[in-house]
């Protein structure tokens, strides 16, 4: 049976507050780890009002202490903005506070629009092409095996930690693919990104891994999906109206300064376009009830040859959200504690 997991992106819904989004989000971590669930990330955005958060790491260092058993990482870093060394000197901290628990996802990507990516690198040249060496220190530093001859050798990331994070890198093409493969790092797919290649990206990841002495010794892969469960099939539609306006305003460059609430949805006066938008999005999403969402999970797992899948539920209603969890780990038969 293939492992279930949480990806955040702590959206601020709309009535509420950013704070009460981050609340939000610490009570569902609770919920999945008591359900069952493997894993729980979050992402990295700059400069949006309806995300609650831009430091992956510091609410990752809260909601591990929030929680005793559940692995706890990012989706992801985005490396190119930041020091190879200071990522590794946040997560060996972050795995001496909660050893064995913490998962380090990097990416390529910006992770916010120019103005926040310019504000990121002000007065620093940013070559992404360095990406893989940038990886490649990183793991050095984690695993405190910089080759001889390296420029840093001698340089601690401390603390000093016998165990190092989970390293997976993420994409949503086939160069990441790529790169994971040749570096041996496991790889995780954006599969509701809705990028095409994925099956053929993962495929070409498995087929071209070289091992790395230093970290797993086998391929493992991973995809992250939009998820959203309910009694019936009605009410999965109708809960899911608040992440169709959600990403069609992400689509059509009139991002919304929330995660709107159903109501908000229904009633947006929806132009044949935008019909056809959402239309489109929907083939990218499993949502209906805990039988048709096992069913489509394990197609999707099949299809791109995944061990695990991340599930992302942006439900505007939190109990409603929780239960679409709960509801999907029942199908699935995750072992309670």
């Amino acid at each position: 049976m293939i492992k279930l997991g949480v990806l955040d992106q702590v959206y601020v819904s709309e009535g509420r507050t950013a704070e009460e989004g981050l609340q939000e989000s610490t009570r569902l971590i609770q919920a999945v780890e008591t359900l069952g669930y493997t894993r729980f990330w979050v992402s990295e955005h700059h400069g949006m009002q309806a995300i609650a958060f831009s430091s992956p790491e510091v609410l990752i260092a809260h909601l591990a202490a929030a929680t005793s058993r559940i692995r706890v990482g990012s989706g992801g870093i985005m490396l190119p903005h930041y020091s190879a060394y200071k990522v590794a000197e946040n997560f060996r901290l972050l795995e001496a506070l909660h050893p064995g628990r913490i998962d380090l996802g990097l990416g390529r990507a910006p992770g916010g629009m120019p103005l926040s990516t310019r504000a990121l690198q002000e007065n620093k040249y940013v070559d992404v092409d360095q990406y893989p060496q940038q990886v490649l220190d990183l793991i050095g530093f984690l695993h405190e095996a910089l080759p001889p001859g390296h420029r840093y050798e001698r340089l601690l990331a401390s603390p000093s930690v016998a165990t190092a994070p989970e390293i997976w890198l993420l994409g949503s093409s086939g160069e990441s693919a790529r790169i994971a493969a040749e570096l041996g790092t496991s790889y995780a797919f954006a599969e509701f990104f809705g990028t095409p290649g994925g099956q053929e990206a993962i495929r070409y990841y498995l087929q071209h891994f070289r091992p790395n002495p230093l970290l797993a010794d086998r391929p493992r892969t991973m995809i992250a999906t939009l998820a959203i469960c309910a009694e019936t099939e009605e009410e999965a539609d109708r809960l899911a109206k608040s992440s169709d306006l959600l990403f069609l305003g992400i689509r059509t460059g009139k991002e919304m300064p929330y995660l709107p609430s159903v109501k908000t949805a229904l009633d947006y006066p929806y132009s044949k376009v935008e019909l056809l938008y959402i239309q489109e999005m929907r083939q990218r999403r499993v949502i209906g009830t805990p039988a048709q969402v096992k069913e489509q999970l394990l197609r999707l797992s099949e299809e791109y040859q995944a061990e695990e899948i991340l599930l992302n539920s942006p439900i505007h209603d939190q109990e409603a959200r929780i239960r679409s969890y709960e509801l999907i780990a029942e199908a699935f038969g995750l072992k309670a504690s």
